[in-house]
């Protein structure tokens, strides 16, 4: 474990994510937009850098892990961006979730500059961050792919390199897709039951032992039920998210109809107030619409 590593992003999925390569016994560099969690994870044993230029000239494998493309643009470039500072030779991997178009841009660049990069947004949420059981979707050369193994398994554990450079993000997309529409299919059901006068807890109990069986069902319905909308995943990421994947969608010539409502779904919740909820809380939109709460 020599090689440095650098991380920056520490957000809701960064912040224990850095926290799990420091347990791991990995000394770690970081760097964020927000002050409070560098000073946290500095107190934990990790250095602290003023810059991404900064991250990138101590550390020989650097980790980003932000909102969105052009954060990722910005963090890598510019004079005190991560290409500025980066060495010959270095590993970046960046596990935010863009736009593939973009994460095959920067790999281009990186390798122009000698060094190697990645693309590997991740799912599983906060959750999954915490206990180092993200699913990985790896895009790049598989030399560099086989350097950042130990690293991803000590993130996740479930781990696949899904082909070159932008695949990670395509495959991304894709699963933003599944999640995001299942999340609006069981909103709409359980609404559905309440209206009609039937117990949406029973509901969802014999559809968890049937065909309509899912993680969303079983992790988020019962976030609905509870109404528990802390955010594990915002609704405004995975509304940003879905645009990434109807971009898509629109440069390879797929429709992808049953995204875009769920997207404007999304966009709605948003834009009245919404858009930091846990992405569970789509539900309320479906309750105001039908005018019928879970639990009234």
């Amino acid at each position: 474990m020599s090689d440095t590593i650098g991380f920056i992003g520490l957000g809701i999925m960064g912040k224990p994510m850095a926290r799990n390569l420091l347990k791991a016994g990995y000394p770690l560099i970081v760097h964020s937009r927000s002050r409070p969690p560098v000073d946290e994870l500095a107190r934990e044993g990790a250095k602290a850098a003023t810059n991404p230029r900064e991250v990138a000239a101590q550390a020989g494998i650097v980790i980003t892990m932000l909102p969105d493309s052009p954060d990722v643009e910005s963090v890598y470039g510019g004079k005190d961006g991560v290409f500025a500072g980066a060495r010959s030779g270095a590993l970046l991997i960046d596990m935010s979730t863009i736009s593939p178009v973009v994460a095959r841009k920067l790999a281009a660049e990186a390798e122009q500059r000698a060094c190697a990069m990645l693309d590997a947004p991740v799912s599983g949420g906060e959750a999954g961050a915490i206990g180092a059981t993200l699913s990985i979707m790896i895009g790049g050369k598989a030399a560099a792919v086989e350097r950042a193994m130990p690293i991803f398994q000590k993130l996740g554990k479930n781990i696949v390199h899904v082909g070159e450079s932008g695949a990670g993000q395509v495959a991304k997309a894709a699963n933003q897709i599944v999640v995001g529409v299942t999340i609006a299919a069981v909103s709409e059901a359980l609404v559905l039951a309440a209206k009609a006068g039937v117990d949406p807890a029973k509901v969802r109990e014999v559809l968890l032992g049937g065909f309509a069986q899912s993680k969303i069902l079983d992790a988020h319905g019962q976030k609905m039920l509870e109404r528990n909308f802390k955010p594990g995943f915002r609704i405004r990421l995975h509304e940003k998210d879905l645009r990434i994947a109807l971009a898509s969608g629109s440069e390879y010539g797929v429709p992808l109809m049953v995204t875009s409502i769920v997207a404007q779904m999304m966009a709605a919740l948003k834009a009245t107030g919404g858009g930091d909820l846990d992405h569970a809380g789509l539900v309320t939109l479906v309750e105001e619409l039908a005018g019928k709460k879970l639990d009234a």
